[in-house]
């Protein structure tokens, strides 16, 4: 039951809405399936750095460190501030498109987005922390356990975010979405700046 209870927490945990949800919604509309599905897989492997830190212990020594801690929280506000203001000075009705040449290179810059988009959370960082501590004893068999349920979230988080990446392109919603592209756009732009003024005055 208690593996169960974990289980449904981090359902809730990565369905609930936030600047990752932002991020891959902006993506998949503003540059198309491709762009959202790199963007998803950027967030599933920056959850294999909180585990990392989490099973390591790293993590609880950031959290006492508030030096440190701050500099993360306002390192991933500035990037999500940025995100959002870079998505409303570049809002328009057109869909992006890559060539074949660019399309590698605009993939990377989509992980990217969402891979430090998730790694330079400070909520995703005490969330994994206080699950783990949880997890985690001296034994070795709950090392495994932390481990087996690292790789869950990761899976999770990837699947939701492509989940949201494929409904979102879908032929119904994008040719209705088309039309508002540009407003949605700057929505986005501004939630994203919104979700990093709230982690900087958290």
């Amino acid at each position: 039951m208690e593996i169960l209870g974990f289980a449904l927490l981090g359902l809730l945990i990565v369905m609930s809405p936030g600047a990752d949800f932002v991020l891959v919604l902006k993506n998949s509309i503003g540059a198309g399936r491709a762009a959202g599905l790199w963007t998803a897989l950027g967030i599933s492997l920056a959850i294999s750095v909180h585990i990392s830190y989490s099973v390591l212990g790293i993590s609880y020594l950031i959290s006492q460190n508030e030096t440190l801690f701050t500099a993360i929280r306002y390192a991933g506000s500035g990037y999500l501030i940025y995100l959002g203001l870079k998505g409303i000075l570049t809002a328009n009705n057109t869909l992006d498109t890559q060539t074949n040449e660019t399309a590698r290179v605009a993939g990377l810059r989509y992980l990217s987005q969402g891979f430090l988009c998730n790694v330079l959370n400070p909520k995703t960082m005490l969330f994994f922390l206080s699950i783990f501590s949880q997890v985690i004893s001296p034994d070795d068999s709950s090392q495994l356990t932390a481990i087996g349920y690292g790789l869950y979230m990761m899976a999770l988080h990837g699947i939701w975010f492509a989940l949201v990446a494929l409904l979102f392109t879908s032929a119904p919603l994008q040719s209705r979405l088309k039309k508002v592209k540009k407003r949605f756009d700057q929505v986005c732009g501004a939630g994203l700046m919104t979700f990093g003024a709230l982690l900087a005055t958290d």
